[in-house]
């Protein structure tokens, strides 16, 4: 399963309390990303009424057997980043899973502007995605997946895990990090100018936009200082809600072409 990006959860006591610090609500909907064997799943289905447990290897089917025969529990076979999650009936409400590292951030994005019923993710990742999600403007590790995931999300570090938790022990940190919705996911317009904005970090922020849509250079030029930014300023040195700002005043299309808003 390595090669697939997981590592299993080996510690009991680590399972459960992921659970515990999940929150969940006996009417909850589950939504677990990498089932692996199923411990978690099985400690979910006994939390709460439903559970859409989904894995991609079909060599796991054996030891899922079990698991998947618990009342509330159904499982979805496929790539989580290809699979329709929309269509999951009943509809998810909290997603609490032991990410695959390889997929996690992705995935995180899409989950928080697809899926508008869930409220809160209590997710196992390596520490440096925890570290890049709950980053402040400024700091390093802040970028795209910074600001999609907080124009939407509080973020919170809930608790370090030791690699030794797992098996095989993977070579890097993990940390378990809390999301709590505070608003709707980024729309596409929004995703694709925040992106355009970091595509080239050693850039200005205007430079960067213009170059990917000819003949707005003028029009960024013209709204950063109505944002309080300076004309020079990088993206790296933009929170999330000028971000959203800068979205809302500029005539922005993710099809390349300008639109008529702003």
């Amino acid at each position: 399963m390595v090669k697939l990006g997981q590592n299993f959860l080996a510690d009991t006591n680590l399972l459960d309390a992921i659970v515990r610090d999940a929150k969940l609500e006996p009417d909850d909907v589950v939504l677990e990303i990498g089932a692996g064997e199923g411990p978690l799943t099985e400690r979910l289905a006994a939390a709460v009424a439903h559970v859409h447990a989904v894995e991609v290897d079909r060599e796991l089917e054996p030891a899922l057997e079990r698991v998947a025969a618990l009342p509330g529990v159904e499982l979805h076979w496929g790539d989580a980043l290809k699979l329709d999650l929309t269509g999951f009936e009943p509809t998810p409400t909290a997603i609490v899973s032991n990410l695959p590292y390889s997929i996690a951030t992705p995935l995180i994005i899409r989950t928080i502007y697809e899926l508008p019923t869930v409220e809160r993710w209590t997710l196992m990742v390596q520490r440096e995605i925890a570290e890049r999600l709950g980053a402040k403007a400024g700091r390093r590790e802040y970028g795209a997946p910074s600001v999609l995931v907080q124009l939407a999300c509080e973020t919170k570090v809930l608790r370090a895990v030791n690699p030794a938790v797992f098996s095989p022990p993977p070579r890097v940190d993990s940390t378990v990090i809390g999301l709590y919705r505070t608003g709707p996911g980024a729309d596409e317009d929004t995703r694709d100018l925040v992106r355009t904005a970091f595509a080239h970090r050693r850039k200005t922020l205007a430079r960067s936009l213009a170059e990917a849509r000819p003949g707005i250079r003028g029009r960024v030029r013209m709204t950063l200082p109505e944002l309080g930014l300076r004309p020079e300023v990088r993206a790296e040195e933009v929170n999330p809600d000028e971000f959203a700002d800068l979205a809302r005043g500029m005539p922005w299309r993710a099809d390349g072409k300008l639109s008529s808003r702003g």
